[in-house]
């Protein structure tokens, strides 16, 4: 310990945390084994992005009233990726700096390319690669169709050269990937450690902001799906957004987790195939299974994804366990959430589980969190308990409780509108749904006329009889307090 006053510290390998003794657990982000020695920098030693910008003696420009300024240079671009677009707030910022995150082989470097061959068609576009020759990259771009005529390619992994390749091509759009790949000369640290992250990150944003370079970073993540690098990272850029998927199937969603210029509960959504990305502005039917008789053991319900609706399935199977312990399987729900609902139903809706393996996964690989899944998961449970099923056309939306009721959920009005749109003509909802009138009993709602925000939906059900046929499709929704009243509502008994 003697060394750390002879010019030596320690430093967390995940977030930065400094400290001058040595310590087996990180005082900030408490993560184990993650605290080295490191040295001290000295203290002639410069920034590296205050030597790529210059040293400023007196401001650029006068601090003008805000109401003075002008944001016409801060409009944000499409990329031509109308899913990404949306995550985004519109397109990008010029100067903005986003940080794309994501698991390995999930889809970052062909959505990116497929944006910046779009993107290139209204000024160049620089595409540096570390991880990758560029043989590579124009393979893979041939095969996914993007060849853009406007769009640069470089494989570097140093600083220095990334810059001089921008002052070349100029470009209005810089994508490298990965930041974890690039160094920078007279930085210590190993390739991906914190302190080359983070002068690398900070050396781009400099540039980014002074020549209003619109710069996406690629980011890798950790085992347990956090981005990896120092936490001060995702607090340097502008925008995060986290690209995620399951790797067996072909669903891809773009979530924006920081936003400095637009909505953060948004989502996009694409389709991975062979020859690339493509955007899925209404993925709904994806996570139905197409099958014409209902079938026991399987529910409908819709979720809100940002502030998209989903219409997804929920899809349950009850047999007799040769075990001690019966087995409990989930896939694409939540396991305590799935454990919490069979609980319920055994001590408040009186139903016989015993010793039975249950199943219960997800339809289209799509991940179910929401607690407003729990009266679909509970109801598509005891249709399997009681091989009864539910009725064609009935989604159930709500969250249940531990006492049995069935507690009320946002956005009611707008996941039965897309509902109704999907072709579903019966809804489960708690008591007192917001939007909805208040009344015991059935009621059916005419969604095409009363729409959420007063705005007329269009609907995909059965077309009008004749001209004079002005008759809107409506949606008997069935409102109700316990869980019992929902499964008696649902099976009949």
């Amino acid at each position: 310990m003697a060394k750390s006053s002879a010019g030596l510290l320690y430093r967390c390998g995940e977030c930065g945390w400094r400290t001058t003794k040595w310590s087996g657990r990180c005082g900030e982000c408490q993560a184990w084994g993650t605290v080295e020695e490191t040295t001290i920098p000295g203290p002639g030693r410069s920034r590296l992005a205050a030597a790529t910008v210059g040293a400023a003696t007196a401001p650029a420009h006068p601090a003008l009233p805000i109401g003075e300024v002008d944001a016409s240079a801060a409009s944000a671009r499409p990329t031509g990726l109308d899913e990404l677009d949306r995550v985004l707030g519109g397109g990008l910022v010029p100067g903005a700096v986003v940080l794309l995150a994501g698991e390995p082989g999930v889809g970052k470097s062909t959505l990116l390319l497929e944006a910046g061959a779009l993107a290139s068609e209204a000024g160049p576009v620089l595409y540096v690669t570390g991880e990758e020759s560029a043989a590579q990259v124009k393979l893979r771009a041939e095969r996914v169709g993007a060849i853009g005529k406007n769009l640069f390619l470089a494989a570097e992994t140093e600083l220095s050269a990334v810059l001089a390749h921008v002052a070349a091509v100029k470009p209005h759009l810089l994508i490298i990937d990965s930041v974890q790949t690039i160094t920078a000369d007279g930085v210590d640290g190993t390739p991906g450690g914190v302190t080359q992250i983070r002068e690398v990150t900070a050396a781009l944003m400099a540039v980014a902001k002074q020549q209003a370079l619109s710069t996406v970073l690629v980011g890798h993540v950790t085992k347990d799906g956090s981005i990896a690098g120092p936490r001060a990272l995702e607090h340097l850029v502008d925008v995060v957004l986290h690209f995620d998927g399951d790797r067996h199937g072909q669903l891809r969603m773009v979530r924006a987790l920081k936003n400095r210029y637009g909505p953060t509960d948004e989502i996009g959504c694409f389709d991975l195939g062979e020859y690339g990305l493509i955007g899925l502005p209404d993925p709904s039917g994806l996570f139905i299974s197409q099958q014409r008789e209902p079938v026991p053991g399987t529910c409908v319900t819709v979720t809100l994804e940002g502030r998209r609706p989903l219409v997804a399935e929920v899809q349950t199977l009850v047999a007799g366990s040769g075990l001690d312990i019966p087995r409990r399987v989930t896939s694409g729900l939540d396991a305590s959430r799935v454990g919490m609902v069979l609980a319920v139903l055994q001590r408040r809706a009186n139903l016989k589980i015993g010793k039975q393996d249950v199943y219960a996964a997800t339809v289209g690989g799509v991940r179910l969190t929401e607690p407003s899944v729990d009266l679909a998961v509970a109801l598509a449970l005891a249709s399997a308990i009681a091989n009864l099923s539910v009725p064609g056309g009935l989604v159930a939306i709500g969250e249940v409780g531990l006492a049995g009721e069935v507690r009320r959920v946002s956005g009611v009005q707008r996941r039965l509108a897309e509902a109704e749109r999907m072709g579903f003509r019966r809804a489960i909802v708690p008591t007192g749904s917001g939007g909805l009138p208040h009344s015991t009993g059935p009621r059916a709602i005419g969604l095409a006329s009363t729409g959420p925000r007063g705005m007329r939906l269009a609907s995909t059900g059965p077309a009008s009889t004749g001209p004079g046929d002005e008759q809107p499709t409506a949606i008997d929704v069935r409102e109700v307090e316990t869980i019992g009243q929902a499964i008696a509502l649902a099976l009949g008994g």
